[in-house]
């Protein structure tokens, strides 16, 4: 055989060696799975049928408890975006600079690693679509935060729900129909347009936070219904709220039925991970089994909420998780069961733990935790049993699940050891808690909005409700008066303003 052959033969053998170890990589990235997280806002643990709530139908949301896991236990924060926070990052969201949901407290630091630059850096397509609210201005936009793709709007609150303006990839658009569905079929289209490749589809809904819209279809469904289920103190629930949540979240049912079909259409359902979950308690007094508190407490009504994941052959059909979870272990568990790396940051650690062993295992070896439930400079502790709240009163959650009776005389040891817990945890972020000093960010992108919740006014100008989100400027009478904006210019140079006026 003569030299030139050897040369050619060695040629292809290399070839071939390429060719397969490529085919063997790429097999391998093609059998990760597809993730997909629907988060709901502001609905409640008792806001679906599938824990009991004989006023509401939700069978497609239900179904991922039949088809997969149903956590019994888990826990997020008080409200809004401290609790996405903590699911794009694996951390207490004091530590990513999380304080509030206003004025810029909800901006989670742009040096924090998010679940979507882990999954896109293991070359996941990556698109959220709907309510952002941990930051508006770049680098703090989701376009900076990993996601390839964004649909929705970045506040905490959003005036209409009915063909809005809304924003792509930070431009402004017209939002087309009721926002649920509009989001909803972005999301559908992102997974079409991916469905060759694995992806992340992040789907945080608006509802069923106010305002209090939906489509006439769903709200004839509850307009005259009788309630069989009350909240356990009847005299504080609104009827016509309860009735416009319920009918909100029956559309969010309707919405997740088509995401799953569209994935039983695309035959990804067996390959797809789909998880459900609220961001905090329900936004006003209704059946909520017979848990104390709401949204904004860090009772566990307010913090405890609705969990449900599916992955077919995976998770085993109808599986109940009993152990205490929470936000904080989303990103350390979905990042396991799809064998993505989650590089170490010394001085960023991970407060989550993989569920990953109570998902696909015996539970057998789990081992008791504490888990934090923090807002506005306090915080409330979870144990498997107990909860320890803010002002140090001790709740047997087996035997007393409403915190009627307080038991920290009768359990001192347990009481004194949760407290030590709080109060070192407190110390330990305390540095994040206080005055937020961080200017808003200009020049980082084409478009920077700086929005009047966030403006600052001067003299005789007020805001017309308490809650920034919600709320415009009022009483502006005089030229001496200003609104300022506290702001960090990339570089220098020209910029055109444009003011909208309402």
């Amino acid at each position: 055989m003569s030299q030139q052959t050897i040369l050619g033969s060695w040629k292809w053998i290399a070839a071939l060696t390429l060719l397969v170890s490529f085919a063997v990589r790429a097999d391998a990235a093609d059998s990760r799975p597809n993730i997909v997280i629907i988060l709901a806002d502001d609905q409640g643990w008792g806001d679906l049928s599938v824990h009991g709530n004989t006023n509401i139908s939700t069978p497609h949301i239900d179904s991922l408890a039949r088809d997969g896991a149903i956590f019994d236990r888990f826990f997020v924060c008080p409200v809004c975006a401290p609790t996405r926070g903590e699911l794009l990052t694996g951390r207490y969201h004091p530590r990513g600079g999380v304080r509030g949901v206003s004025t810029g407290q909800e901006r989670l630091n742009y040096n924090e690693r998010t679940i979507a630059d882990v999954f896109r850096a293991a070359g996941y397509a990556t698109g959220a679509f709907g309510k952002w609210h941990n930051g508006m201005q770049a680098p703090y936009h989701p376009n900076h935060r990993g996601f390839d793709e964004y649909y929705g709007f970045c506040s905490g609150h959003w005036g209409d729900y009915f063909s809005p303006p809304l924003e792509h990839n930070g431009q402004r658009v017209q939002g087309d129909g009721y926002i649920t569905d509009d989001l909803t079929n972005h999301a559908i289209a992102f997974i079409e347009a991916n469905r060759q490749q694995s992806f992340f589809c992040y789907l945080p809904y608006c509802t069923p936070h106010s305002p209090m819209q939906v489509p006439d279809a769903y709200w004839d469904r509850f307009a005259d219904k009788q309630l069989g289920k009350l909240h356990r103190d009847p005299d504080r629930e609104e009827i016509p709220k309860t009735r416009a949540a319920l009918a909100m979240c029956e559309n969010i049912d309707w919405n997740v039925g088509r995401v799953l079909a569209k994935l039983d259409e695309l035959k990804l359902a067996e390959n797809t991970i789909v998880l459900y979950f609220s961001d905090n308690g329900p936004n006003s007094y209704r059946w909520n089994d017979d848990m104390k508190g709401r949204k904004g407490s860090h009772d566990e009504g307010g913090v405890r909420v609705p969990m449900l994941m599916r992955w077919p052959g995976k998770i085993a059909a109808g599986k109940k998780v009993t152990q205490i979870a929470g936000a904080i272990d989303l990103l350390p568990t979905l990042a396991e069961l799809a064998n993505v790396n989650v590089p170490a940051i010394a001085d960023k650690p991970l407060d989550g733990k993989s569920l990953k062993p109570l998902l696909t295992g015996d539970n057998a070896t789990w081992p008791e935790r504490l888990y934090y439930n923090f807002y506005r400079g306090k915080v409330s502790v979870r144990s498997q049993r107990y909860r320890l709240d803010t002002s140090g009163k001790l709740f047997d959650m087996v035997a007393d699940p409403g915190q009627r009776r307080d038991v920290a005389k009768e359990h001192p040891q347990i009481a004194s050891q949760m407290h030590t817990a709080a109060q070192a945890m407190l110390q330990e972020v305390k540095s994040d808690w206080g005055k937020d000093e961080r200017p808003f960010t200009v020049g980082f992108a084409k478009l920077t909005p700086l929005p009047a919740r966030d403006g600052v006014p001067h003299g005789k100008i007020q805001r017309s409700a308490g809650a920034p989100n919600c709320s415009f400027f009022t009483n502006w009478k005089s030229t001496d008066d200003r609104i300022t904006w506290d702001v960090e210019v990339k570089e220098s140079g020209r910029f055109r303003a444009t003011l909208l006026y309402t």
